[in-house]
């Protein structure tokens, strides 16, 4: 049996995001939030585990308002239960590994897994600030991995071999996005999903700011606005301002 946390973060969908024709800056009020596609790799990891060795998958979120359809889509893929931790929208590393390190240690746990980075910073702080927070040895950027005897064993693939690394429990794992393919819960699982009880409660330390976000604006594109109407004079054209660009 192996009792597994794992972490879940939210964020909005990029697909839906347009930057500001003023600013540059996106736009992101009112924009969904979703489960971040490294989450749902580090649920399906989890589950995957419970499901060969037995126990529980407990899920976190440091979240809002939306956090309830995030975390009911984690209990359709199996996670047992869940806590949304509110009173903070920032995106400070620290301060959220501060919070979250301290829920993880009110909860019995062997394992806690989570993304190995962030898709919106892309810091990847987050998996070695918890390890060093809670104590435990951190197995990073993980492509499989296995809990037998009381002994974490992951894989990970480098540039010229693969790597697997071992360490006794507890343990923080960080998966890739190439560990695995996250299921997709059939309906009757999602349906008892809906009925099952979600845990909020307010971070237990007040928001700070370590670092913050100097500049966020996406570049800017400017286009020729050349236009070819007949296509067979358009293609010699199109070549020959192509070669124009390129000396």
């Amino acid at each position: 049996m192996v009792d597994i946390i794992v972490l879940i973060k939210q964020m909005p969908d990029l697909e839906l995001i347009k930057p500001d024709p003023a600013t540059g800056e996106p736009m992101v009020k009112n924009v969904q939030l979703r489960m971040e596609t490294l989450s749902e790799n580090a649920v399906e990891a989890a589950v995957q585990i419970k499901e060969k060795r037995g126990g529980k998958v407990t899920a976190i979120i440091f979240g809002d308002a939306q956090s309830p359809a995030i975390m009911k889509k984690a209990y359709a893929m199996g996670v047992d239960e869940g806590f949304v931790i509110t009173g903070y929208t920032g995106n400070n590393p620290y301060y959220t590994a501060r919070v979250i390190s301290d829920k993880i240690g009110k909860i019995k746990h062997d394992v806690v897994i989570m993304g190995n980075q962030a898709a919106d910073s892309i810091s990847g702080l987050l998996p070695g600030m918890i390890s060093r927070l809670i104590g435990a040895p951190l197995l990073g950027n993980a492509v499989s991995v296995d809990i037998e005897n009381g002994i974490a064993r992951v894989k990970r693939v480098l540039e010229d071999r693969d790597v697997t690394i071992s360490s006794k429990l507890p343990v923080v794992v960080s998966v890739t996005q190439e560990s695995n393919q996250p299921r997709l819960p059939p309906v009757m699982q999602i349906l008892a999903a809906g009925r099952k009880p979600i845990n909020t409660e307010k971070a237990a330390f007040p928001p700070e700011e370590y670092t913050g976000i100097i500049s966020n604006k996406a570049p800017k594109s400017e286009r020729k606005k050349i236009i070819f109407e007949d296509i067979d004079k358009g293609v010699t054209e199109i070549t020959k301002v192509l070669k124009e660009e390129m000396r």
